[in-house]
């Protein structure tokens, strides 16, 4: 028994090498497309607040932020994207497994691990297939407090719910959980 056990376990291994490979590279493939989404974002909302304030900034996360998301998920092929327990745009609202793994952060927070590098992946079933799903949390910083935070002025909070009437992302204080970078690869 126990050579028969060696036997498929020496046939097991070059697959489980061979995943594990996989999965190092759709995590590495994973944070260099949040790095890109990330990087783009705040860089074009930043110019855009120091140009034009934070209401005209709005347009550019409604705008900008998904015409950015949508470039890079085609040069990377795969989707990436954000989401929150407190979204803004309920076109990032978070699908089940997104739902579970934020709640997940909220709890490796509450337990004092850092948000710097808090993230999470899994290989899960997809639509005919599978799917390799990566999360990394987003930290509120000082530039979210302006549209985010407790204390929004009137007139921003105007614009934001003439935008996004449905919104639930505010009263954030820095370096509460904002949301998260979310990205889905299919596996062929």
């Amino acid at each position: 028994m126990k050579k028969l056990t060696a036997i498929v376990l020496a046939g097991l291994l070059p697959i489980s090498i061979s995943w594990a490979a996989d999965t190092e590279k759709m995590t590495k493939d994973s944070r260099e497309a949040i790095k890109m989404l990330g990087g783009e974002l705040k860089a074009t909302l930043q110019s855009s607040m120091k140009a034009n304030g934070p209401i005209e900034s709005i347009s550019v996360c409604n705008i900008e932020a998904s015409k950015i998301a949508s470039r890079i998920s085609e040069e990377k092929g795969l989707i990436v994207g954000r989401t929150s327990l407190k979204n803004r745009n309920v076109a990032n609202k978070p699908d089940a497994w997104e739902q579970s793994v934020l709640e997940q952060f909220e709890k490796r927070k509450a337990d004092g691990e850092s948000l710097e590098n808090m993230d999470f992946s899994e290989v899960v079933d997809y639509e005919d297939g599978k799917a390799f799903r990566y999360m990394k949390a987003i930290p509120t910083g000082d530039v979210c407090l302006s549209c985010h935070g407790a204390n929004i002025s009137e007139p921003l909070v105007k614009k934001i719910s003439s935008i996004y009437p449905d919104d639930k992302a505010t009263g954030f204080k820095k370096g509460d959980i904002r949301g998260a970078f979310t990205v889905i690869t299919p596996i062929k």
